[in-house]
């Protein structure tokens, strides 16, 4: 694999971070455009995948979004669906600009929360193909589930996380942190059985797990199922069938929704497909996909 390069480009005036990895030969290449799910950066997991492409022929961007990792943006930890859709929609700006891109095939590939952001940048924008990993299709269904298995409680709590940061931030006293994932009867985003083991497997030491509370008010409101219907470009959903995160069902109307959808379904949980034969089943799928894509 070729060496890393490093791109900046900016989102609404701040300065995000982005790797380009290019592959042996002569481009122009169909780009993988990816960005990672709730609260991560580029450094969680992802390696595996973006390995995978490159050495299958394709070029790879891969990005954090603003207020998370490499990129700008005070205070950190701060997770706002429709601002990292603009991050997306200014990431693939950038990528359109190279001579190494073939801005005829580019894929955007987004896991978990990631999985909605493409689907809502892909309605907006004209791509390629999507592949949207164990989706986040529809906040207020995952919120339903909390609800489902941490008690309705759970759900009033971190509303009031959410109103206690908005306060807190507007008196210019900082973010209130919530956990993104905690174990079960704990206070956090996710509390599923395998939520903290499997969120957890994902990060270095130095990335926080936690994000500012404000998500909970925003969560419910971003609904990409609501907008699966304007994706028209190929489209590979990947879909966890015991997932506890990002409710299957949600995922199975977005797909419905897509003109040209193709669903893979796994017996696995939402973490489970970042790791061993899981992992490896679902990037034989996707390597099936840019295939057709590039074809």
């Amino acid at each position: 694999m070729s060496a890393m390069r490093e791109l900046r480009f900016v989102s609404d005036g701040q300065s995000c971070r982005g790797d380009l990895y290019l592959p042996e030969g002569e481009g122009p290449f169909l780009t993988v455009v990816m960005g990672h799910g709730f609260g991560l950066t580029k450094e969680c997991g992802l390696a595996p995948f973006r390995d995978a492409f490159v050495q299958a022929g394709y070029a790879v961007f891969l990005f954090d979004y603003r207020h998370f990792g490499e990129s700008e943006g005070m205070p950190r930890q701060v997770l706002l669906p429709y601002r990292e859709v603009a991050d997306w929609q200014a990431a693939l700006a950038c990528v359109r600009k190279l001579a190494e891109v073939d801005n005829q095939r580019i894929v955007l590939w987004g896991t978990s929360f990631g999985g909605g952001l493409v689907t809502v940048v892909a309605a907006r924008e004209p791509v390629a193909g999507i592949i949207a990993q164990c989706p986040m299709m529809d906040g207020m269904a995952s919120v339903l589930e909390v609800i489902r298995y941490a008690g309705v409680g759970q759900a009033l709590k971190m509303t009031g996380i959410g109103l206690w940061d908005l306060a807190s931030s507007a008196l210019g006293l900082g973010p209130k942190m919530l956990p993104s994932a905690g174990r079960p009867g704990e206070l956090a985003a996710m509390s599923s059985d395998d939520a903290y083991d499997g969120y957890t497997a994902l990060m270095p030491a130095h990335v926080p797990n936690e994000v500012a509370g404000r998500v909970a008010l925003a969560l419910p409101l971003f609904r990409p199922v609501a907008q699966a219907s304007k994706v028209t470009c190929p489209a590979l959903i990947l879909i966890c069938e015991t997932d506890t995160v990002a409710p299957a069902s949600a995922a199975e109307k977005a797909a419905a929704a897509m003109a040209r959808a193709s669903v893979k379904r796994y017996p696995v949980g939402h973490f489970d497909v970042y790791q061993g034969e899981a992992r490896e089943i679902s990037l034989a799928d996707q390597l099936a996909f840019l295939r057709d894509v590039e074809s």
